[in-house]
Protein backbone atom coordinates (compact mmCIF):
# COMPACT_ATOMS: atom_id res chain seq x y z
CA UNK A 1 0.00 0.00 0.00
CA UNK A 2 1.36 3.42 -0.96
CA UNK A 3 0.17 6.65 0.63
CA UNK A 4 0.98 10.21 -0.43
CA UNK A 5 0.33 12.94 2.15
CA UNK A 6 0.06 16.63 1.25
CA UNK A 7 0.35 18.79 4.36
CA UNK A 8 -1.09 22.26 3.90
CA UNK A 9 1.30 23.76 6.44
CA UNK A 10 4.77 23.10 7.81
CA UNK A 11 3.63 24.00 11.32
CA UNK A 12 3.56 20.98 13.61
CA UNK A 13 0.46 22.04 15.47
CA UNK A 14 -2.99 20.50 15.96
CA UNK A 15 -3.49 19.52 12.30
CA UNK A 16 -0.10 17.80 12.31
CA UNK A 17 -1.01 15.88 15.47
CA UNK A 18 -4.32 14.77 13.95
CA UNK A 19 -2.55 13.55 10.82
CA UNK A 20 0.01 11.64 12.87
CA UNK A 21 -2.76 9.89 14.81
CA UNK A 22 -4.44 8.88 11.54
CA UNK A 23 -1.18 7.52 10.10
CA UNK A 24 -0.06 5.73 13.26
CA UNK A 25 -1.69 2.39 12.41
CA UNK A 26 -0.72 2.69 8.75
CA UNK A 27 3.00 3.37 9.05
CA UNK A 28 4.01 -0.27 9.50
CA UNK A 29 1.80 -1.41 6.64
CA UNK A 30 2.33 1.26 4.01
CA UNK A 31 4.99 3.14 2.11
CA UNK A 32 4.29 6.78 3.00
CA UNK A 33 5.54 9.82 1.07
CA UNK A 34 4.90 13.22 2.62
CA UNK A 35 5.06 16.76 1.27
CA UNK A 36 4.95 19.89 3.39
CA UNK A 37 3.71 23.14 1.92
CA UNK A 38 5.02 25.66 1.11
CA UNK A 39 8.44 24.03 1.51
CA UNK A 40 7.83 21.47 -1.25
CA UNK A 41 5.94 23.89 -3.51
CA UNK A 42 7.25 27.34 -2.62
CA UNK A 43 5.92 29.43 -5.52
CA UNK A 44 2.50 30.63 -6.59
CA UNK A 45 1.08 29.85 -10.00
CA UNK A 46 1.93 32.83 -12.23
CA UNK A 47 -1.05 32.32 -14.52
CA UNK A 48 1.18 32.09 -17.58
CA UNK A 49 -0.99 29.26 -19.03
CA UNK A 50 2.08 27.40 -20.30
CA UNK A 51 0.80 24.15 -18.77
CA UNK A 52 -2.55 24.56 -20.55
CA UNK A 53 -1.36 25.70 -23.96
CA UNK A 54 2.01 23.94 -24.30
CA UNK A 55 3.32 21.41 -21.78
CA UNK A 56 3.14 21.11 -18.00
CA UNK A 57 6.83 20.24 -17.92
CA UNK A 58 7.58 23.77 -19.13
CA UNK A 59 6.07 25.33 -15.99
CA UNK A 60 8.53 27.49 -14.07
CA UNK A 61 7.81 25.32 -11.01
CA UNK A 62 7.77 21.96 -12.79
CA UNK A 63 10.54 20.55 -10.59
CA UNK A 64 8.22 20.82 -7.60
CA UNK A 65 4.87 20.11 -9.22
CA UNK A 66 5.93 17.08 -11.22
CA UNK A 67 7.47 15.47 -8.14
CA UNK A 68 4.25 15.92 -6.17
CA UNK A 69 2.05 14.78 -9.03
CA UNK A 70 4.14 11.67 -9.67
CA UNK A 71 3.83 10.67 -6.02
CA UNK A 72 0.06 11.15 -6.15
CA UNK A 73 -0.33 9.13 -9.33
CA UNK A 74 1.72 6.27 -7.85
CA UNK A 75 -0.23 6.23 -4.56
CA UNK A 76 -3.13 4.01 -3.57
CA UNK A 77 -4.39 6.58 -1.05
CA UNK A 78 -4.07 10.37 -1.06
CA UNK A 79 -4.20 12.25 2.25
CA UNK A 80 -4.64 16.03 2.41
CA UNK A 81 -4.42 18.01 5.63
CA UNK A 82 -5.15 21.67 6.24
CA UNK A 83 -6.26 23.87 9.09
CA UNK A 84 -9.00 26.36 8.24
CA UNK A 85 -7.54 29.76 7.44
CA UNK A 86 -10.36 32.37 7.14
CA UNK A 87 -12.83 29.61 6.20
CA UNK A 88 -10.59 28.14 3.50
CA UNK A 89 -7.60 25.87 2.95
CA UNK A 90 -4.17 27.38 3.55
CA UNK A 91 -2.73 29.64 0.86
CA UNK A 92 0.06 27.12 0.33
CA UNK A 93 -2.46 24.34 -0.35
CA UNK A 94 -4.40 26.57 -2.74
CA UNK A 95 -1.17 27.48 -4.55
CA UNK A 96 -0.35 23.80 -5.07
CA UNK A 97 -3.85 23.04 -6.33
CA UNK A 98 -3.67 26.02 -8.72
CA UNK A 99 -0.52 24.55 -10.25
CA UNK A 100 -2.46 21.39 -11.08
CA UNK A 101 -5.24 23.18 -12.93
CA UNK A 102 -4.15 21.49 -16.16
CA UNK A 103 -5.25 18.19 -14.61
CA UNK A 104 -8.84 19.38 -14.28
CA UNK A 105 -11.25 17.49 -16.48
CA UNK A 106 -11.81 20.26 -19.07
CA UNK A 107 -8.09 20.00 -19.85
CA UNK A 108 -5.91 16.87 -19.41
CA UNK A 109 -7.03 14.71 -16.47
CA UNK A 110 -4.76 11.81 -15.51
CA UNK A 111 -6.49 8.48 -16.01
CA UNK A 112 -4.75 7.16 -12.88
CA UNK A 113 -6.89 9.50 -10.75
CA UNK A 114 -10.15 7.80 -11.74
CA UNK A 115 -10.69 5.08 -9.16
CA UNK A 116 -8.26 6.54 -6.65
CA UNK A 117 -9.18 7.13 -2.99
CA UNK A 118 -8.54 10.16 -0.81
CA UNK A 119 -8.88 11.39 2.78
CA UNK A 120 -9.07 15.04 3.86
CA UNK A 121 -8.33 16.05 7.47
CA UNK A 122 -9.04 19.54 8.79
CA UNK A 123 -9.68 21.45 11.99
CA UNK A 124 -10.75 24.93 13.01
CA UNK A 125 -11.16 26.91 16.18
CA UNK A 126 -14.84 27.62 15.54
CA UNK A 127 -16.06 27.31 11.95
CA UNK A 128 -14.60 26.90 8.48
CA UNK A 129 -13.31 23.34 8.35
CA UNK A 130 -16.00 22.21 5.89
CA UNK A 131 -15.31 25.03 3.45
CA UNK A 132 -11.56 24.44 3.81
CA UNK A 133 -12.03 20.80 2.88
CA UNK A 134 -14.31 21.79 0.00
CA UNK A 135 -11.41 23.73 -1.55
CA UNK A 136 -9.54 20.43 -1.82
CA UNK A 137 -12.53 18.25 -2.62
CA UNK A 138 -13.42 20.41 -5.63
CA UNK A 139 -10.03 19.70 -7.19
CA UNK A 140 -10.24 15.99 -6.37
CA UNK A 141 -13.61 15.70 -8.08
CA UNK A 142 -12.43 17.54 -11.18
CA UNK A 143 -9.33 15.32 -11.26
CA UNK A 144 -11.69 12.32 -11.44
CA UNK A 145 -11.75 11.12 -7.81
CA UNK A 146 -15.12 10.12 -6.36
CA UNK A 147 -14.08 8.24 -3.21
CA UNK A 148 -13.23 10.98 -0.71
CA UNK A 149 -13.54 10.60 3.07
CA UNK A 150 -13.42 13.71 5.24
CA UNK A 151 -12.64 14.15 8.91
CA UNK A 152 -12.90 17.55 10.60
CA UNK A 153 -12.97 18.92 14.12
CA UNK A 154 -14.21 22.08 15.81
CA UNK A 155 -11.84 22.71 18.69
CA UNK A 156 -13.84 25.50 20.38
CA UNK A 157 -11.19 25.72 23.09
CA UNK A 158 -7.58 26.35 22.12
CA UNK A 159 -5.26 26.18 19.13
CA UNK A 160 -2.60 24.31 21.12
CA UNK A 161 -2.86 20.54 21.36
CA UNK A 162 -1.80 20.31 25.02
CA UNK A 163 -4.49 22.80 26.02
CA UNK A 164 -7.34 20.82 24.45
CA UNK A 165 -9.31 18.95 27.15
CA UNK A 166 -8.28 15.31 27.43
CA UNK A 167 -11.78 13.98 26.80
CA UNK A 168 -11.99 15.90 23.52
CA UNK A 169 -8.54 14.67 22.46
CA UNK A 170 -9.69 11.11 23.17
CA UNK A 171 -12.78 11.57 20.97
CA UNK A 172 -10.70 12.97 18.13
CA UNK A 173 -8.22 10.11 18.44
CA UNK A 174 -11.01 7.51 18.36
CA UNK A 175 -12.55 9.08 15.25
CA UNK A 176 -9.23 9.18 13.42
CA UNK A 177 -8.32 5.64 14.43
CA UNK A 178 -11.70 4.47 13.14
CA UNK A 179 -11.01 6.14 9.79
CA UNK A 180 -7.54 4.64 9.71
CA UNK A 181 -9.00 1.18 10.37
CA UNK A 182 -11.43 1.59 7.46
CA UNK A 183 -8.48 2.41 5.21
CA UNK A 184 -6.67 -0.70 6.40
CA UNK A 185 -9.70 -2.82 5.52
CA UNK A 186 -9.97 -1.39 2.00
CA UNK A 187 -9.04 -3.55 -0.97
CA UNK A 188 -6.71 -1.23 -2.88
CA UNK A 189 -6.29 -3.84 -5.57
CA UNK A 190 -9.71 -2.77 -6.84
CA UNK A 191 -10.33 0.80 -8.06
CA UNK A 192 -12.87 2.85 -6.13
CA UNK A 193 -16.27 3.39 -7.68
CA UNK A 194 -16.51 6.38 -10.01
CA UNK A 195 -19.67 8.26 -9.11
CA UNK A 196 -22.28 9.80 -11.36
CA UNK A 197 -21.10 13.37 -10.67
CA UNK A 198 -17.59 12.63 -11.94
CA UNK A 199 -18.96 10.71 -14.93
CA UNK A 200 -21.26 13.61 -15.79
CA UNK A 201 -18.37 16.06 -15.65
CA UNK A 202 -16.35 13.78 -17.92
CA UNK A 203 -19.12 13.47 -20.51
CA UNK A 204 -19.71 17.23 -20.56
CA UNK A 205 -15.98 17.80 -21.04
CA UNK A 206 -15.96 15.15 -23.77
CA UNK A 207 -18.56 17.16 -25.69
CA UNK A 208 -16.47 20.29 -25.14
CA UNK A 209 -13.29 18.65 -26.43
CA UNK A 210 -15.09 17.20 -29.45
CA UNK A 211 -16.32 20.68 -30.34
CA UNK A 212 -12.91 22.27 -29.81
CA UNK A 213 -11.28 19.56 -31.91
CA UNK A 214 -13.51 20.30 -34.85
CA UNK A 215 -12.48 23.95 -34.72
CA UNK A 216 -8.76 23.24 -34.15
CA UNK A 217 -7.51 19.61 -34.50
CA UNK A 218 -4.09 20.70 -33.16
CA UNK A 219 -5.48 22.09 -29.91
CA UNK A 220 -3.37 20.62 -27.07
CA UNK A 221 -6.20 19.37 -24.86
CA UNK A 222 -8.16 17.89 -27.76
CA UNK A 223 -5.15 15.93 -28.98
CA UNK A 224 -4.70 14.54 -25.45
CA UNK A 225 -8.33 13.39 -25.29
CA UNK A 226 -8.21 11.98 -28.83
CA UNK A 227 -4.99 10.04 -28.15
CA UNK A 228 -6.52 8.57 -24.98
CA UNK A 229 -9.52 7.44 -27.01
CA UNK A 230 -11.84 9.46 -24.76
CA UNK A 231 -13.53 11.27 -27.64
CA UNK A 232 -14.59 7.79 -28.73
CA UNK A 233 -15.84 4.95 -26.54
CA UNK A 234 -12.88 4.63 -24.14
CA UNK A 235 -13.55 5.72 -20.54
CA UNK A 236 -10.81 6.21 -17.90
CA UNK A 237 -12.80 4.45 -15.16
CA UNK A 238 -13.10 1.26 -17.23
CA UNK A 239 -9.76 -0.47 -16.75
Amino acid sequence: MRITVINGTEVKGVTYRLKEIFLQELRDKAEITEFYLPRDCPSFCAGCKTCFLKDEHMCKDAEYIQRIERAMLDADLLVFTTPAYVFHATGAMKAMLDHLGYRWMPHRPAEEMFGKRAVIISQCLGSGAKSAMRDIRDSLSWWGISSVKTCSFKLMSDVKWDNIPGAKRDKMTAKLCGLSHKCLMTDYGRPAHTGIAVKAKFLICRMLQTSLGKADPEYTDFKYWRDKGWTGKVRPWKK
